[in-house]
C-alpha cells in the first residue's frame, strides 16, 4: 500500500506562520519565537501524514518565504548588494533578498508557472561563487527522524532552479544560465551526500520545468544533470517529480531515460494526456507515483473515477510499482475543512482541503492493495451525485446569457486615440497624471470595524459611519499630496476577489481557507460552485459617496472577471471560459451603474490575466482569445467619455502585449519597478502602444520608500519609450498592506517626480 504528498501547505490551519513571520518582521518577537512556530507547524504536519497512513512523506516542503529562496541559499547565490560574507545563511540575508530593507531592493518575484503562488526569481551570471550554505534540507530530514517520521527530502532540481532564474543585473540578457550546471551540481551532491549519511532512502527532485515548451539543448541538460549526480545518488530512491501540465513526448522520453531514477511523478489532473505515454511506454521496474488527487483545487476527488485510472495504471506499471499521489504540492489549496464551522452541509459535502486530500490519496492505495474502505467511497459517490443535481449549481437564465456571448466580438465603437481625446476634454488632466492602483493602507482599526461589523458587534449604521470616515481621510489625504485622479482606498474590502465574491449568486466562502501567495501574504479564494449572477449593485455607493466628497476624478474601482475566475476555486464541471463569461456579464452590470452614478473613471483590475496563460504555447491564443473577450464584454457598452482603466501585477508580460493591446482599455497600469522595467524592453523593441499607460514606479511589497530623484529617473527612463502625453505616474500595485508611515513620504516624492519633469518637459518646448 503506497501513498505519496508532494508538498503540503506550511502557512498552518490558522495561519500560524503569517502572524509569527510579521511579529519577527516588527520585532515584537525573536528569531527563537519564530523556529518554534516553525517546528511546531512542522512536527503536526508530519505527524499527521504519518497517522494517515502515507507512506512517502515531504520533508524541506516548509519554507519561512519561498522554496526557491531556499534553493537559492541552500546554494549560497547572494547577490553582492546584500553584503553576505559567506557562512551559513541567516535570517537577515534570507529576508533582505525576500522583502529588501532600508538600503537595499528586494529581488524580483513572479509567479509560480500559472499559479497565484509568487516566487523569488534568482539572480546569477558567471562570476557567482556557490557554496553549501543552507543546510536545511538535512536539518529537516534529521528534524522528523528524531520525531520517528523517515521522511523523503524534497530539492527543487538542478535544471528546474537554472531555468527558473535570470541573469543578474549587468549580465548580458543573452548569458546561459545552463551553463552554470557545473558549477551548482558539486552542492547538490554535497547535500545529496549529507542526507545519504543522515539515513534517507529515498530523495525527490522537483523539475516542474519538465512540462514546458523545452527545445532539445534545455532537454540535453536533464540527461547531463542526472548523468553527473549518478554516482552520488547511487543507494538512494530518486524521485523526479513534475506537475501542473502534460509532459510533450520529447520530455517524458528524457524523464524516463534519466540515470540513477527509481521513480517518476506525474500530474494526471492538469496533464491527463501523459497518461497515453504512460500506457504506451514505461520503464520495467520503475514507480509511477501517479498523482490522482488535485492539488491544485478544493473540490472532493471523484474517487471511483480516479480508482478506475489506477487500475488501468496498475496493469501498465505493475501493483508493487503504483504510488498514489497528489497532482502536486498541495501548497496551493487550503488547509484543513475541519475549521469550516460556517460553510452549509451541502456545499461542504462537496469539498476537500489538504488535510483531506491526504486522506482521500490514503483511501485510493488502500482500496489498491483491497482494503478498500466502501462507507468512505460510497459518502464520495453520494457527494459526487449531489453535487450534479443541486437546483444550486444551475441558473438557466445566466446558462443562456453566457451562450449568447459566444460567436461575437464585443468591443468599443470608437477606437482608443479618439476616446483619449474625448476624455481630456472632460477630465482635463495634466500631462504625466498621477493616480494610485487603488487600495490604501488596512491599518488594525479598520481591520477591527469590518470584523466588528460582521460579527454584528456593531451596527450598519455604525459600520458606514466609519468607512466614510476612513474614506474622507484617504481623499483628504491625496487632496493634499496633490495627486489627480482619486481613488476611495477601498476600506470596505477585505481581497479584491472575495469582496466581489459574497455580493456575486453561485459562490461560497471560508472562515480559514487560507492559500500562501506570497511570504506572510495569504489570500482566501472564494469557492465558485454554480452560475454567477450579480443581483444587486456592489461598489456604487461608496464610489458616489467618494466622489462626492471631491471635485476631482474618481476612480470606480473593480476586479476583472478573469482575475476574479483565476483568483478563485472554479467549478471544474464546466469549461473555465463559460464561468468567466458569466462573471463578465455581472461586472457589466456594474460597470454601467458606475457610469450612471456619474462615476467617469472605472478601473478594472486584470491582475491575473497573464497567470491564467497555459503552460504550453499550443493553448495559449485560445486562453487569450476568450480571457480578452470577457474584459471587453464588461466595459463594451460604456460612453466615449468614460474612461476604462486595467491594471496587471507582477508577470512577464512581453509576450502578450499585443493581446493586453486588444483588451481596448484606455489605460493600463503596470507592474514595472521590482523587474528592472523588463515591461520597458517590449517598446524599446517597436511595439506601438497608443492608450494611456502607468508602467510603476516604486516597488510597493518593500518598505523602502523611493526619493524623488529615483522616480524622477523612473519616469525618464519611460519617456525615452514612451509617448509623453499617454504616460501616467503611480505606484506598481494598491497600497494595502503598506503603512501610512510608508505611503505618505512615498507618494510625496511621486508627485514631486511628476511635477518636476512636467517642469522641465515645459521648459524644453
Amino acid at each position: 500500500m503506497a501513498s505519496h504528498i508532494v508538498g503540503y501547505p506550511r502557512m498552518g490551519p490558522k495561519r500560524e506562520l503569517k502572524f509569527a513571520l510579521e511579529s519577527f518582521w516588527d520585532k515584537k518577537s525573536s528569531a527563537e519565537d519564530l523556529q518554534k512556530v516553525a517546528a511546531d507547524l512542522r512536527s503536526s504536519i508530519w505527524k499527521q501524514m504519518s497517522d494517515a497512513g502515507i507512506k512517502y512523506i515531504p520533508s524541506n516542503t516548509f519554507s519561512y518565504y519561498d522554496q526557491v529562496l531556499d534553493a537559492t541559499s541552500m546554494l549560497g547565490a547572494v547577490p553582492p548588494r546584500y553584503g553576505w560574507n559567506g557562512g551559513e545563511i541567516g535570517f537577515d540575508t534570507y529576508f533582505s533578498m525576500a522583502r529588501g530593507n532600508a538600503s537595499v531592493p528586494a529581488m524580483e518575484m513572479t509567479k509560480w508557472f500559472d499559479t497565484n503562488y509568487h516566487f523569488i526569481v534568482p539572480e546569477l551570471g558567471p562570476d557567482v561563487n556557490f557554496s553549501y550554505a543552507s543546510h536545511k534540507a538535512v536539518d529537516e530530514y534529521k528534524e522528523a527522524k528524531a520525531l520517528g517520521v523517515n521522511t523523503v527530502p524534497v530539492l527543487i532540481g538542478p535544471v528546474s532552479y537554472l531555468l527558473l532564474s535570470k541573469p543578474a543585473k549587468g549580465v548580458e540578457k543573452t548569458f546561459s544560465l545552463l551553463s552554470l550546471l557545473p558549477k551548482i551540481l558539486p552542492i547538490y551532491k554535497e547535500v545529496i551526500s549529507e542526507l545519504k549519511a543522515a539515513g534517507a532512502s529515498w530523495i525527490q527532485f522537483d523539475e516542474p520545468t519538465l512540462v514546458l515548451d523545452l527545445d532539445s539543448h534545455k532537454l540535453q541538460a536533464f540527461t547531463a544533470a542526472y548523468d553527473d549526480l549518478e554516482s552520488t545518488l547511487s543507494g538512494l530512491n530518486v524521485l523526479i517529480e513534475t506537475y501542473f501540465a502534460d509532459l510533450t513526448s520529447e520530455a517524458y522520453k528524457t524523464l524516463i531515460g534519466l540515470k540513477g531514477v527509481t521513480a517518476y511523478g506525474l500530474d494526471l489532473v492538469r496533464g491527463a494526456q501523459t497518461l497515453d505515454l504512460v500506457k504506451s511506454n514505461f520503464p520495467k521496474g520503475k514507480y509511477l507515483f501517479a498523482g490522482v488527487v488535485d492539488g491544485r483545487n478544493i473540490w472532493a476527488n471523484d474517487l471511483a473515477a480516479s480508482f478506475s485510472t489506477l487500475k488501468e495504471l496498475e496493469a501498465v506499471v505493475g501493483k508493487e510499482n503504483l504510488v498514489v499521489s497528489t497532482s502536486c504540492s498541495l501548497l496551493h489549496t487550503a488547509v484543513d475543512l475541519v475549521n469550516e464551522t460556517k460553510l452549509d452541509d451541502e456545499i461542504k459535502s462537496w469539498l476537500a482541503f489538504a488535510a483531506q486530500k491526504v486522506v482521500e490519496v490514503n483511501a485510493l492505495a488502500k482500496a489498491l492493495a483491497g482494503q478498500k474502505d466502501e462507507a468512505f467511497f460510497s459518502a464520495n459517490a453520494a457527494a459526487q451525485a449531489s453535487r450534479k443535481s443541486s437546483p444550486r449549481v444551475t441558473n438557466e437564465a445566466v446558462q443562456k446569457a453566457a451562450a449568447a456571448l459566444k460567436g461575437s466580438d464585443h468591443r468599443r465603437a470608437t477606437n482608443v486615440s479618439a476616446r483619449l481625446d474625448a476624455q481630456q476634454k472632460k477630465l482635463n488632466l495634466p500631462i504625466l497624471p498621477t493616480t494610485t492602483i487603488g487600495s490604501f493602507p488596512q491599518t488594525l482599526e479598520l481591520r477591527r470595524v469590518r470584523r466588528e461589523f460582521k460579527a454584528n458587534k456593531i451596527s450598519e449604521d455604525d459600520y458606514i459611519k466609519a468607512i466614510k470616515e476612513e474614506i474622507k481621510k484617504v481623499v483628504d489625504l491625496q487632496e493634499e499630496l496633490d495627486i489627480d485622479v482619486l481613488v476611495h482606498g477601498e476600506p470596505e474590502r477585505n481581497d479584491m476577489v472575495e469582496y466581489f465574491g459574497e455580493q456575486l449568486s453561485g459562490f461560497a466562502f471560508t472562515v480559514n481557507g487560507w492559500v500562501q501567495s506570497y511570504g506572510s501574504r495569504c489570500v482566501k479564494p472564494p469557492i465558485i460552485y454554480g452560475d454567477v449572477s450579480r443581483p444587486k449593485p456592489m461598489t456604487v455607493f461608496w464610489s458616489s459617496t467618494a466622489q462626492s466628497m471631491t471635485a476631482r476624478p474618481m476612480k470606480g474601482m473593480l476586479t476583472g472577471p478573469v482575475t476574479i475566475l483565476n483568483w478563485s476555486f472554479v467549478r471544474n464541471d464546466q469549461p473555465r471560459f463559460e464561468t468567466c463569461y458569466q462573471i463578465a456579464l455581472a461586472i457589466k452590470d456594474e460597470v454601467e451603474d458606475l457610469e450612471k452614478a456619474g462615476i467617469n473613471v472605472i478601473q478594472i483590475d486584470e491582475a491575473a490575466l497573464r497567470e491564467g496563460l497555459p503552460l504550453r504555447k499550443s493553448e495559449h491564443a485560445f486562453y487569450l482569445k476568450w480571457a480578452v473577450h470577457s474584459f471587453r464584454i464588461t466595459n463594451c457598452g460604456v460612453q466615449d467619455t468614460t474612461q476604462i482603466h486595467t491594471h496587471m501585477c507582477y508577470s512577464n508580460f512581453n509576450d502578450i502585449i499585443h493581446s493586453i493591446i486588444d483588451m481596448d482599455a484606455d489605460v493600463i497600469t503596470i507592474e514595472n519597478s521590482r523587474s528592472d522595467e523588463k515591461l520597458l524592453s517590449v517598446f524599446r523593441e517597436g511595439v506601438k502602444y497608443g492608450a494611456g499607460i502607468g508602467p510603476g514606479v516604486y516597488d510597493i511589497h518593500s518598505p523602502r520608500i523611493p526619493s524623488t530623484e529615483e522616480i524622477a529617473d523612473r519616469i525618464n527612463k519611460m519617456l525615452a519609450v514612451l509617448e509623453t502625453n499617454i504616460l501616467w505616474v503611480n505606484p506598481d500595485c494598491g497600497l494595502k498592506t503598506r503603512k501610512y508611515a510608508e505611503v505618505k513620504p512615498a507618494l510625496n516624492n511621486m508627485v514631486a517626480a511628476a511635477k518636476l519633469l512636467r517642469t522641465q518637459l515645459a521648459s524644453a518646448k
